[in-house]
């Protein structure tokens, strides 16, 4: 008789330095007590991360991969072999969820292929937690990821987007690394129409959360600090 395939959960974390009891429901905590197997971006963040969320939790038992950009494509089907032998396994990203703009998506979709069944945990998404406060169009939006660095490229990329929003009434969102962050508002708030509406939420769920949303001729009016912050930009013309 065939042994029983494992199931891969999709385990959330917090989004920054919070507790993680008080973001997170008790499934993660119950999954992550009894899981050993795991996929990780970085193994001190996510020993870390397993650490807060089950303190009980037997560090030395833990077997860990990672999975980043360096990772060998070619070593990603080994990662699923513990689900072969009948062994839970799960997948942490260093923020929020796992697979959603996040190198865990390659290792769901293997997963499929080999029909091992799929489990994703409640957490806390930037994506969805900004859309949800920004007061845009939640029926119809687009996540871009990072857009060019490129000043020409990232000037035509924001007028592009501004053109989508515009035609489609699509919110648009995205994201860049904290500490070019305003150096992104500076292009958005000199490039986008004076009526286009922009939210800001830097820091979310964290105790310094910030979320806004005005036009850009209401931002050129206020200033914010988002250096070094994590922080999720979405833009909507109507």
């Amino acid at each position: 008789m065939d042994t029983p395939k494992g199931k891969l959960y999709l385990i959330p974390t917090t989004l920054g330095e919070s507790n993680p009891l008080e973001v997170l429901p008790l499934t993660v905590r119950k999954a992550v007590e009894e899981i050993d197997h795991y996929i990780v971006e970085h193994e001190k963040s996510a020993r870390r991360s397993i650490q807060l969320i089950a303190p009980s939790k037997s560090q030395p038992d833990l077997k860990l991969v990672q999975l980043n950009k360096f990772t060998d494509p070619g070593e990603i089907e080994s990662f699923l072999d513990p689900c072969l032998e009948g062994f839970d396994v799960g997948i942490i990203s260093d923020a929020g969820c796992p697979g959603i703009a996040d190198p865990g998506a390659a290792v769901v979709a293997l997963a499929h292929e080999m029909d091992i069944q799929v489990v994703p945990l409640v957490g806390p998404s930037s994506i969805l937690l900004a859309m949800m406060a920004s007061g845009m169009n939640g029926q119809k939006f687009a996540f871009h990821g990072y857009l060019p660095i490129d000043k020409r490229e990232l000037k035509q990329t924001i007028k592009q987007l501004e053109r989508e929003s515009r035609a489609n009434e699509q919110a648009q969102l995205f994201i860049e690394t904290p500490y070019r962050n305003q150096q992104l508002l500076e292009a958005l708030l000199s490039t986008l129409q004076p009526d286009t509406r922009v939210c800001i939420a830097a820091d979310i769920s964290l105790a310094t959360e910030y979320i806004k949303t005005l036009s850009v001729a209401d931002w050129q009016k206020n200033k914010v600090d988002l250096h070094k912050r994590p922080t999720l930009f979405i833009i909507q013309n109507n």
